[in-house]
């Protein structure tokens, strides 16, 4: 595929993540399809980091592998990242900066210095100017027209006026031009492919998804790589009218959400593993006073604070177990923000229609990276039911009535007629507590019995109602990999790749974590002539409950738990070691 990726790297609070940021929106504004991966540590100033933004015609789903053009603004990005510039590829730095020998430079790339701290001199003292001017040379490079770098620079500012936007005008302006003089373009350097596309992280697209859905109350406590759901919310909460509260803590944001749904409000809280271990408990309430809740858990790297800017999928084994005893749940794993969009929809209409707790499993890969969306792809158009369901009949209400189902009549609130007691012990139909004695005879033992199969009648219905294992790529390949998660955007590319050299692969994900569909599952694993399990932690804890739920046990593996995301030729690499086994 003919693709273009260009890499940016520096120190902590050089501006890394706004030139990768810039760079990506005007890729996608000239209808390309982007992918950009934002590398950055737990210290605000100071530590590497890095941002790839990778641009194609045809959708692209990861960060890729190398980079076509690296602007480094230090010599340790060019030392870390110069091994991945690929043959015909460009290094720009600044020779204020560092300097680099030809000899340091991998065989066949080349290296243009250009004085973007002296440009950045003629406007203003402020070295970060220098950027701008960078911009300017990578865009004409990367075969970005100067009036796209330009117009997104500005655009950036939002409504500020004043010297800042002419002066970061024209600084790309000059590095553009001087690139023009003394460089030439990389071999990959793009054209415009059509009309203008969305960009957006995964966490804006489930924020966006919660507005869609009808979410009129988010709390939540801020936690990477989950806060920038709240800040996207906090900042709309006017446009799309959603209140949102900071909490003090997590305990706080799950109990406050609880609260609003259970008033009549859909309602939302989102953290991280840290954060959703305090939560357990509480989601624990709201299994078992039956009230609709979505919980967005973006994981990181564990135990403890691990790695507090690294992904990981390793709170699989958390989510599922979350909270004392048993109670019905979903845990949805988008793959893609285009995904991610959906599957919060669909986790406020799972949790309205089955009364308990949807998890949305995302982590910091997905969380935070960008991509481009197709407008069509994402309808905001959607039905959303009115709450009141429930009528007074003159007779006795009980909220939490036996039923097929699982699913009992809900009311709310100060509706006259339905008043009825909620608390967080096993209760009969009516919410009366059941811990009790009459007469010597233990009552709760029946009672308990028919709640809780009542209440688990409800992973019936869920498993009908969430979406089956999917296969991607033809039916008949010679490797099945198996996925969950943003470890599939990967996945893709690497089938790809496998493609392009003659070698039929095909994909098992799941969009549906929990409940598993384990036949439809069994299904797909017992057609698959030989089977790669691909998963972002330690112990395989996907393929551990396809083993649970399935009997199969996936022997050949690809683990990841080091912080850094998947990248295709690392797959590759594993699939055809897995391959080549028996030939």
């Amino acid at each position: 595929m003919e693709e273009i990726a260009i890499r940016s790297g520096g120190a902590a609070g050089d501006g890394i993540a706004s030139i990768g940021e810039t760079l990506s929106k005007c890729l996608s504004r000239m209808g390309l399809h982007v992918f950009g991966f934002n590398a950055y540590q737990s210290v605000i100033r100071g530590g590497h980091v890095w941002f790839q933004a990778r641009a194609a015609k045809e959708r692209v789903y990861s960060q890729g592998d190398g980079c076509d053009i690296l602007y480094a603004l230090n010599k340790e990005t060019a030392q870390i990242h110069l091994p991945s510039l690929r043959r015909g590829g460009v290094l720009v730095y600044d020779p204020e900066n560092f300097t680099v020998a030809d000899s340091e430079l991998p065989v066949g790339t080349r290296a243009l210095s250009v004085p973007t701290l002296a440009v950045a001199r003629k406007f203003t003292s402020q070295p970060i100017l220098q950027n701008a001017a960078g911009l300017g040379a990578v865009s004409f490079l990367a075969g970005i027209p100067l009036e796209v770098i330009q117009r997104t620079i500005a655009d950036s500012f939002g409504t500020k006026k004043g010297d800042v936007v002419d002066w970061n005008v024209n600084g790309a302006g000059e590095g553009y031009r001087y690139a023009q003089q003394h460089g030439a373009p990389v071999g990959s350097a793009v054209a415009p492919a059509g009309p203008p596309k969305y960009l957006m992280a995964g966490n804006q697209a489930i924020a966006l998804g919660a507005a869609a859905a009808g979410c009129k109350f988010l709390s939540q406590y801020p936690m990477t790589p989950a806060s920038s759901i709240m800040h996207w919310m906090a900042a709309h909460s006017h446009q799309v009218g959603v209140v949102v509260k900071q909490a003090e803590d997590e305990l706080a944001a799950i109990n406050m959400a609880i609260g609003a749904s259970f008033g009549g409000v859909r309602s939302m809280t989102a953290t991280s593993g840290g954060g959703f271990s305090l939560m357990v408990e509480a989601l624990g309430m709201a299994g078992m006073a039956e009230i609709p809740l979505v919980v967005v858990e973006s994981q990181r790297c564990g135990p403890s604070t691990g790695l507090p800017t690294k992904t990981e999928q390793g709170d699989l084994n958390l989510m599922l177990g979350a909270g004392q005893g048993e109670f019905p749940r979903a845990i949805l794993a988008p793959t893609h923000p285009v995904d991610a969009f959906r599957a919060t929809i669909r986790a406020f209409e799972l949790a309205e229609a089955w009364q308990t707790p949807i998890l949305v499993a995302s982590d910091l890969h997905l969380s935070e990276s960008y991509a481009t969306v197709d407008p069509g792809e994402l309808d905001l158009n959607v039905d959303i039911p009115s709450l009141y369901t429930v009528e007074p009949n003159g007779g006795e209400y009980l909220r939490y009535r036996y039923t097929p189902s699982g699913v009992s009549p809900r009311s709310f609130p100060g509706q006259p007629g339905l008043n009825y007691v909620s608390g967080s012990d096993e209760h009969d139909e009516k919410g009366h507590l059941i811990s009790d004695v009459k007469s010597g005879v233990p009552i709760w033992v029946a009672e308990r019995t028919k709640m809780m199969s009542k209440r688990m009648r409800k992973l019936d219905g869920l498993a009908q109602a969430t979406e089956l294992p999917q296969i991607l790529g033809p039916p008949s390949a010679e490797l099945s990999f198996v996925a969950w998660g943003s470890t599939v955007g990967a996945v893709r590319d690497a089938m790809a790749l496998l493609a392009a050299r003659g070698v039929a692969t095909n994909l098992i994900h799941l969009p549906t974590v929990y409940p598993i569909h384990a036949a439809e599952l069994g299904r797909l694993l017992g057609s698959a002539k030989r089977t790669l399990l691909v998963e972002a932690n330690f112990s395989g804890q996907l393929g551990r409950l396809i083993r649970a739920e399935t009997g199969i046990h996936l022997t050949e593996r690809l683990l990841k738990f080091d912080g850094e995301p998947f990248y295709p030729m690392e797959i590759v690499g594993r699939a055809t070691e897995v391959l080549s086994h028996g030939r």
